[in-house]
């Protein structure tokens, strides 16, 4: 069907586009997610820039469409349940009295539901147009009102939607190049508790007091442009290897901040002029990123692959919020997170004695851009170690159904903030706490070949 444009794709591809509009976000290894497809998850991303078993592997390596001779269309859903909660924590504000709260919090992730789309035209043999709908970066915490560590943060979430047209060129018998434009919107929501009892303490403030507390809670959003690029290279009989690298995206997120106010805070914003609602804004950078992967037929049967992605999460040194308020200072949280290495390996199965059906299995180990000194309760994930399984099924040649499990384990999210590391603190406190954390994820992606 190669040059002609189905009614069936057309028709799809606006249908999954409505679906995919309507996007929540996950708990992610910073906030990326990375979990756009059910057959690469499977495998647990193993091999998915190398990866060409659908159509939803563009989002890896855009190269991979042509490997793929008929247009397609594809729907991916990723239901992720996170589950993350701090057990003895400890606060106190700069003159060294308690921070009244709860020293538990309850479950701070929230589920989600997060859809991709895939579309595919063959234009040409060796020509291939795609397009992709996904929500790459999102995360979304909760910690309650009246924990001790709510003036660092309570609920934090940001949501994306990135629109990623591309293009797949088979230059060689072993050589695919992709490369794909990315517009990519961004709304965030940032909410914490103020300390107006240690703000206020001269005007009757009680330090730490829940009674005295306020609260700002900002919105804001943005749309912005980056791109991506890869090679996909036939190496040997069976064998593939595949580059790839995707851009940073520079946001400038503009809203507004909305603050509620105590009595304390009340007078506080009188005699001051600060928190008063006013407009906001902050930077935000999506990072850039660069994989590797290897895909290797073991006969007609079993296949085996590997991955390695790095990420550049080291532009991320701080969290700063500037006011149109001219009266009302920055608000500065120091972040300098690090560059992360993914790691995966692989396998599939696919027995001769069942056509169409494919087993999976896949291990991978996924670093944290968090460094131990400037973890807060916005984000306290840590290293993450995967185990994932997968089974596919295509009863037609024109149809396929995936269905995927991964369980994450996380290590303890310590968090370690003082005053004396870091002066931004002053009306936050100092906070001690650990997060005993893991997710559980599972995906449903269903294919039709036109």
């Amino acid at each position: 069907m190669a040059g002609k444009i189905s009614p069936r794709l057309s028709a799809a591809v606006l249908g999954c586009a409505l679906v995919a509009l309507n996007i929540n976000t996950a708990w992610a290894s910073g906030f990326f997610i990375r979990e756009q497809s059910s057959t690469a998850q499977g495998n647990a991303f193993a091999g998915a820039t190398a990866g060409a078993e659908d159509i939803s592997y563009m989002f890896f390596n855009p190269a991979g469409l042509t490997y793929h001779e008929d247009s397609e269309a594809m729907n991916v859903v990723s239901y992720i349940i996170p589950n993350s909660r701090a057990k003895g924590a400890e606060a106190t504000t700069a003159t060294g009295d308690q921070i009244e709260g709860g020293t538990n919090s309850g479950d701070i992730g929230e589920d989600a539901l997060v859809p991709a789309l895939y579309a595919m035209w063959a234009a040409t043999p060796e020509l291939r147009f795609g397009l992709g709908i996904n929500a790459p970066f999102g995360l979304v915490t909760d910690n309650e009102d009246d924990f001790v560590g709510r003036y660092h943060g309570t609920r934090s979430e940001l949501e994306s939607i990135n629109i990623n047209p591309t293009v797949a060129y088979r230059a060689l018998d072993w050589l695919s190049l992709g490369a794909g434009l990315q517009v990519q919107y961004v709304e965030t929501q940032l909410k914490n508790a103020i300390d107006f009892g240690t703000i206020g303490q001269g005007v009757g403030g009680t330090p730490g007091s829940l009674a005295d507390d306020g609260a700002a809670n900002l919105r804001g959003d943005d749309i912005a442009f980056g791109y991506n690029f890869g090679i996909m290279i036939d190496t040997w009989e069976g064998a593939r290897v595949g580059l790839a690298y995707r851009s940073e995206i520079d946001h400038d997120i503009d809203g507004n901040v909305d603050f509620d106010l105590s009595a304390v805070g009340q007078t506080v914003s009188n005699l001051t002029g600060q928190f008063v609602s006013t407009g906001a804004n902050a930077d935000f950078t999506s990072p850039d990123m660069a994989s590797i992967g290897l895909h290797q037929d073991l006969g007609e049967e079993w296949a085996v692959m590997a991955e390695l992605a790095w990420t550049d999460w080291s532009d991320f040194n701080e969290l700063r919020i500037e006011f149109d308020n001219a009266s009302q200072q920055d608000n500065v949280t120091v972040e300098e997170w690090d560059d992360t290495l993914f790691v995966a390996i692989g396998a599939t199965y696919k027995p001769k004695a069942v056509e169409g059906l494919s087993l999976r299995l896949g291990f991978a180990y996924d670093q944290t851009p968090i460094p131990d000194d400037t973890r807060t309760p916005r984000i306290p994930g840590n290293d993450r170690y995967w185990i994932s399984i997968g089974a596919g099924y295509q009863p037609f040649d024109w149809a396929e159904v995936t269905l995927s499990y991964t369980h994450i384990f996380l290590q303890d999210g310590n968090v370690n903030l003082t005053i004396a590391d870091d002066p931004n603190n002053q009306f936050r406190g100092n906070l001690k706490a650990s997060y005993e954390q893991h997710i559980d994820i599972f995906t449903l992606s269903g294919r039709i070949i036109f």
